[in-house]
């Protein structure tokens, strides 16, 4: 398609991001933060050239917003196959895809993210709290809107940590940028839009609900291995240990040996079912996560 040449940094991106209509909005922000970023630095390097012929070498050098948007588009296919676990040929049998789970990295990955949620939630939960009970709390004083505005701001910032572990531990693509802060505008505007941005208010939501999901991704982790493991190598340690399924005081209680091989299997169908537990929670947390830290509003 083709465009005027931009006059100014803001047709640029305007360009730019009508170039990438109906792209990922990750993918969108990214590409968006770095050309404003190399755009504004460039003009900071070269105050006395006009801003038209600027541009045009800026297009010759960096390209114009079409070529940038198709590299981001050609970086985006690397990155999603990068995200994307190796394709394991497909079982014949239901039996084989059942147990097939256990080459899957992303349970794997999933069932460390559910281990990881407990701490990470405490903190962002923590955060938030203490967050916005000292901004109530201190609003009628002078420092009040300051604190305020720097407690949102950690708030975004923590919104792009945490969308790095949800990249890496749970496949969903998720921005590697923050939104290019608009410093042509009044700092009291920049402010307003910090309030009125629907993510900033997204983001403060699931760091409150974290607290919860992690309590439950942790104690579902914990019982339903604890519980296949002690069935599925019960025998063992009774034989090695003389530790039963059920110990209470000097009383021990194990399954009769006919049972026994029954609690194996049990224990072992326990654990690989958890696993195929453990990746579809990591999908929808992954859903979840993009839904309220990027596309909120």
């Amino acid at each position: 398609m083709n465009r005027p040449t931009p006059r100014t940094i803001d047709e640029y991106l305007d360009q730019l991001r009508d170039a990438l209509r109906g792209e990922d909005l990750a993918l969108i922000q990214d590409a968006l933060y770095d050309a404003e970023d190399h755009l504004r630095s460039e003009f900071a390097e070269n105050p006395g050239v006009a801003p038209a012929e600027l541009l045009a070498r800026i297009a010759n050098s960096y390209g114009a917003p079409d070529e940038v948007a198709e590299i981001y588009r050609d970086k985006e296919v690397v990155v999603n196959r990068a995200l994307r676990p190796p394709r394991q040929p497909r079982p014949a049998s239901a039996l084989a895809r059942f147990f097939g789970v256990a080459v899957d990295p992303r349970a794997w990955a999933s069932m460390f993210y559910m281990l990881l949620a407990l701490p990470t939630g405490i903190f962002y939960f923590t955060w938030a709290v203490t967050g916005v009970s000292l901004s109530f709390s201190l609003m009628i004083l002078i420092i009040g809107l300051p604190l305020t505005v720097l407690f949102l701001a950690t708030v975004r910032a923590l919104s792009l940590v945490e969308g790095r572990i949800v990249e890496v531990m749970l496949g969903e693509r998720m921005p590697r940028r923050p939104t290019y802060p608009p410093r042509h505008q009044p700092l009291l505007e920049r402010v307003k839009q910090l309030f009125a941005d629907p993510r900033t208010w997204g983001t403060l939501f699931y760091m409150v609900i974290m607290l919860p999901l992690g309590i439950f991704y942790f104690t579902l982790l914990v019982t339903c291995v604890s519980v296949g493991l002690a069935l599925a190598l019960n025998p063992i340690v009774y034989l090695l240990s003389g530790i039963g399924l059920i110990n209470i005081n000097d009383d021990v209680w194990m399954a009769p040996l006919w049972l026994q091989p029954l609690q194996v299997v049990l224990g072992i169908v326990i654990l690989f079912a958890f696993m195929h537990l453990a990746r579809g929670i990591g999908k929808l947390q992954g859903a979840l996560a993009k839904q309220l830290l990027v596309h909120a509003g």
